[in-house]
């Protein structure tokens, strides 16, 4: 059952709702008012609590802007007196899950209070998620290449500037993109990825703007494109050196004009998207060689961060190696494999043409092969 805290400043209409509480297996804390209960809120772990709006001290709409400014995932639940409904309609567009009108109909308050547990739930499962999702995605190392990298995505992440992530294969271009995307104000909203070398080039320019039906042959229904999917958030273009000519002309009014066109379509289409793009080609080259757009290079490479091979930083080999002895282990359920100093220092010789990606590779297969312990002879076999 759940933590519940009732702020409340009359003691009867508290003894009550303790009871209740209490009676359906829920853990009940009580606040006589608005600051004793803003203090316990703050320093306990409540799934719940149930605030009345008019108390002395700290009433409940302070109380629930300082749960919201301080991100609490506490649901708050309002009570109030049929005078004070239009405050307690107020305080749920400020953030309230719901309100109870006193005197109480016992019914609305047991549902209310279920649904309200409900969402607690849901909110810290998503949270954990997040948490999951994040740790996988983060950028291991403390190398002086890799700060860089990392500083470069502090200052541009909080602004809706483009940027242009260059790199080698398998050095961790999606990461920076997931990083930046992490830490912005777009978080909220989704994170779309299209890897452009990855589709036909006759289909590109459907998969990024949508079609409407009957655009060709095989358009049966009308598709929504990544464009659109992303809306509010950020649209990452990987491989963007592989795009055809045609298609990266419809990318540049895009950007240029924040609206597309579905394939086979008339209308244009506001969009509100941040775009990311990565690439492992010399787009200078590709420019000088006809290939790739020189305006449409201006346009996404408002920032440029370079994410550095692997050889370039191989002090961060040791750090990586136990972030992937760690991570495998929990995907394989098994105890964490050791591994020797001696075989650490002969993965940090290798030149790792295939960058992090490979590194991760190898000691997926090194903790598949091995005995507990890691030796210099099993990386010189298995490498």
């Amino acid at each position: 059952m759940a933590s519940v805290l009732i702020v409340e400043d009359d003691a009867k209409i508290r003894f009550s709702l303790k009871e209740i509480l209490q009676e359906k297996g829920h853990q009940v804390e009580e606040a006589a008012d608005g600051l004793e209960g803003w203090k316990k809120l703050e320093q306990g772990n409540f799934a719940l609590c149930l605030c009345d709006i008019k108390m002395p001290k700290m009433d409940g709409i302070e109380l629930l802007t300082k749960a919201g400014e301080a991100q609490l995932t506490t649901t708050i639940i309002i009570m109030s007196a049929h005078g004070t409904i239009d405050l307690a309609v107020d305080a749920v567009k400020k953030g309230a899950y719901d309100f109870l009108a006193k005197p109480f109909d016992l019914n609305r308050l047991e549902i209310t209070v279920a649904r309200a547990l409900d969402k607690t739930v849901l909110v810290q499962e998503v949270k954990s998620l997040r948490k999951k999702v994040s740790k996988k995605t983060e950028m291991v190392g403390n190398s002086t290449a890799l700060e860089n990298v990392k500083s470069m995505i502090a200052k541009v992440a909080p602004t809706d500037a483009r940027v242009l992530i260059l790199g080698p294969n398998g050095s961790g271009k999606e990461l920076v993109a997931r990083q930046i995307h992490e830490s912005s104000n777009r978080n909220g909203f989704p994170l779309i990825e299209v890897n452009c070398a990855a589709i036909p080039a006759e289909l590109i320019e459907s998969e990024l703007f949508g079609h409407e039906k009957g655009a060709f042959t095989s358009a049966i229904k009308q598709r929504i494109g990544k464009f659109e999917q992303a809306e509010g958030g950020t649209l990452f273009l990987d491989e963007i050196g592989d795009m055809s000519l045609s298609a990266q002309a419809k990318v540049l009014r895009a950007l240029q004009e924040n609206r597309i066109t579905r394939v086979g379509g008339e209308k244009d289409i506001v969009v509100n998207v941040r775009v990311l793009a990565a690439t492992n080609k010399d787009l200078k080259k590709e420019i000088a060689e006809g290939r790739f757009r020189e305006d449409l290079y201006h346009r996404l490479s408002v920032i440029v961060v370079k994410v550095p091979a692997l050889a370039e930083r191989n002090e961060d080999v040791p750090l990586l190696v136990e972030k992937f002895l760690e991570d495998l282990a929990q995907e394989y359920g098994n105890k964490k494999k050791e591994i020797e100093k001696t075989a650490i220092k002969a993965l940090q010789q290798h030149s790792w043409t295939g960058n992090v990606r490979e590194l991760r590779n190898v000691v997926e297969r090194l903790v598949i092969m091995s005995e507990q312990t890691i030796t210099a002879k099993d990386v010189e076999k298995y490498l």
